[in-house]
């Protein structure tokens, strides 16, 4: 899997459990959604993803960094 379907996937996937354990247990889940809305900021501007490190190292997705892909102008345009 590439990296981008993966981290939306993931942080998706978090937000979810973390409204769910927010309705079934205590507000303070909702620190959780913040987390993962914070990373996703913060790796929009750094390009650097804690997410996507831990997922290259376990095998989970292929290289790219959260999904950019590194492409010349050249490129783009042919």
């Amino acid at each position: 899997m590439k990296a981008e379907p993966f981290i939306r996937i993931l942080a998706g996937t978090m937000i979810l459990i973390s409204v769910a354990l927010t309705l079934l247990f205590s507000a303070w889940w909702l620190l959780l959604t913040c987390f993962v809305a914070i990373n996703l900021i913060q790796s929009a501007f750094t390009r650097f993803c804690p997410a996507e490190i831990i997922a290259k190292r376990t095998g989970l997705i292929e290289a790219g960094s959260c999904g950019n892909v590194h492409q010349t102008q050249d490129s783009k345009h042919g």
